[in-house]
């Protein structure tokens, strides 16, 4: 919050990452309430359910999710969402949660996407859009590029996930946000598309979701 308020090119989010929604209380949710009105805070999140690690029950992810989503309903704010799991439950009780909640009303993000392509397809119905990290790059990520081929160019983003998943050729590096040039490279390569015109679709869809100005410091 402080460093987006001190620099003109910085906006932030504000949420519970689901690792987390166990430790959110009333005082949580006051604070979290009051930063969402801050000037520079453009959306809510990361927020979301995530099953493969289970740092926080599932009803407890569900819950907090649920709220966030009613809070970016309510402040009429963009949600970047995490999701992940090992098996479906945790994407088909995301959608339903957000669909429920958000009323068709709100906009968002799966940040950091690694599901498949009928989910992906299914979630840009419901006015989420998908965001590609380093893992688009990796050896083992047949699937996902698949999907990042074959999606809408007005619909996908482009991000770092900094300082993880950094992509190749330096994996297992820490990550650095200069780095999301090369998953937009990549994204380029398997699209057949100029690097220049991702590039142009994926800061222009990021300016939409987000609201952002067309110059950082405008």
């Amino acid at each position: 919050m402080d460093f987006a308020a001190a620099h003109d090119d910085v906006f932030a989010a504000v949420g519970v990452h689901p690792h987390d929604a166990k430790l959110l209380d009333d005082a949580g949710r006051a604070r979290i309430r009051a930063w969402l009105g801050a000037p520079r805070v453009v959306a809510v999140g990361e927020c979301g359910l995530d099953y493969h690690y289970m740092n926080s029950p599932r009803e407890v992810q569900r819950a907090v999710f649920a709220e966030h989503v009613a809070w970016a309903r309510q402040l009429d704010l963009p949600v970047s969402i995490h999701v992940r799991g090992d098996d479906p439950e945790a994407w088909e009780e995301l959608l339903d949660i957000w669909l429920a909640e958000g009323r068709g009303d709100v906009d968002g993000v799966l940040h950091c996407y690694t599901g498949g392509l009928d989910f992906a397809r299914r979630a840009l119905d419901a006015r989420l859009d998908v965001s590609f990290s380093g893992i688009v790059t990796f050896k083992t990520a047949d699937e996902l590029r698949e999907v990042a081929a074959a999606l809408p160019l007005d619909r996908i983003l482009v991000e770092t996930d900094c300082p993880l998943l950094a992509p190749v050729p330096h994996r297992g590096q820490r990550n650095e946000p200069a780095w999301v040039a090369g998953i937009g490279a990549k994204i380029a390569e398997l699209r057949g598309a100029p690097v220049e015109e991702i590039a142009r679709a994926t800061t222009a869809n990021a300016r939409r979701v987000f609201r952002l100005p067309e110059r950082a410091h405008a």
